[in-house]
């Protein structure tokens, strides 16, 4: 991230992060995508540097700060190892984000410590197998009796389910409300009648754990509703919205560090007596991710700051995802054509990042989704 948009603490924050990622995450990288395990030791380095509660108040343990400095967090994690980063974003922008911003005075003492602390990690359960983007017509039911809510039903490509200690799950009370039916609610770990699975074989980010989180007739306390009834849609569209933002920034640290190998690559490696870097073809290359990133790093700090000042930020936080998103999808594929062959074995970090980038497109909202919400909205401006 270029210096002249951050201050001077940003700028402290953003060297503490980046050193952190140099020493400890790039070097295990490898080794955690190899392993497709949860890296416990990643966690407890975020954890200790008081990234696991970034944007959370010191009142409830956090380590203060706003979407700024998330994205900031979020892109040095990210350029150092993008499992680490998506196992923060789903704790942070997704789980305990919801709690803390939706959930009562008495939730928020009991839960939100020991998540932003790193004590435990959060996960955020919304997709199900028979809907990914249409996140309204999910199955998972949730009827309340005596008090206590029972959930039934199931969800996939849950990121952190099989180490959370809490997870946010959304669960329809009537299905013919739609999406008025819908609520939110914290399941705790070892809940009676919670099974999770883990989904093994993904393509990238191997290292961050994906799972199928089932539930049968398990129980919820009434004290773990989040918010209202009836209002779990709204709250997750609201935490997608500014969870876009960090997910673009993670895709800001994949081009970022696709980027930094490729021109290290390009001025070792010689062809023709001289260093492909002197190549016009290569130079050009070079060039055209240079700015890829730099426009995307760009609107993304736009959409943060407009975020932190509570300005409007939704078609901001959509435009920052789809840009970063098929930007790093695109540098990183030009990352292995500069390093040629070598870029196509998994020896080169180049090709990690390569098969990390493709899901971005994908998560939190597809490139066609995020086109949909800025199409609405510059249709709707231009037709008054």
């Amino acid at each position: 991230m270029t210096t002249q948009m951050l201050n001077e603490e940003e700028r402290m924050l953003q060297r503490l992060v980046r050193d952190f990622a140099d020493r400890e995450l790039a070097p295990r990288a490898q080794e955690v995508d190899e392993k497709e395990e949860f890296s416990w030791e990643n966690w407890e380095g975020l954890s200790q540097l008081g990234l696991t509660g970034i944007g959370i108040d010191s009142k409830y343990g956090g380590s203060g700060g706003g979407y700024r400095q998330t994205v900031i967090a979020a892109s040095e994690t990210a350029r150092g190892d993008v499992s680490a980063s998506t196992t923060l974003i789903a704790h942070l922008s997704l789980g305990t984000s919801t709690i803390y911003r939706f959930g009562n005075e008495e939730q928020k003492q009991r839960l939100v410590p020991q998540l932003a602390s790193g004590k435990g990690v959060a996960a955020w359960a919304l997709t199900e197998p028979g809907g990914g983007s249409d996140a309204a017509a999910l199955q998972t039911t949730a009827t309340e009796k005596d008090g206590t809510y029972f959930l039934n039903g199931s969800k996939v490509f849950i990121t952190n389910a099989e180490v959370a200690e809490s997870i946010v799950v959304f669960a329809t009370m009537d299905r013919s409300k739609g999406n008025k039916g819908i609520s939110a609610f914290v399941v705790p770990k070892g809940s009676p009648g919670l099974q999770i699975n883990p989904q093994k074989g993904k393509m990238g980010i191997r290292g961050s754990g994906t799972n199928e989180v089932i539930f049968e007739n398990t129980p919820v306390p009434a004290n773990n509703l989040i918010g209202e009834e009836g209002q779990g849609f709204k709250y997750a569209m609201d935490i997608l919205d500014t969870s876009r933002i960090v997910v673009a920034a993670q895709c800001v640290g994949i081009g970022q560090a696709a980027l930094e190998h490729s021109i290290r690559y390009a001025q070792q490696r010689e062809t023709f007596g001289k260093p492909i870097a002197n190549h016009q073809a290569i130079q050009f290359m070079i060039a055209d991710m240079a700015t890829q990133v730099h426009a995307s790093r760009s609107i993304t700090m736009e959409a943060a700051t407009l975020k932190d000042e509570n300005m409007p930020f939704h078609t901001e936080a959509s435009m920052a995802k789809l840009l970063a998103s098929e930007m790093c999808v695109n540098v990183s594929s030009q990352a292995i054509q500069v390093h040629g062959g070598y870029g196509y074995f998994k020896e080169a970090p180049v090709e990690r990042l390569f098969r990390d980038a493709r899901v971005t497109t994908i998560y939190e909202g597809t490139s066609e989704v995020q086109r949909l919400v800025i199409a609405r909205h510059v249709l709707n401006e231009y037709s008054n």
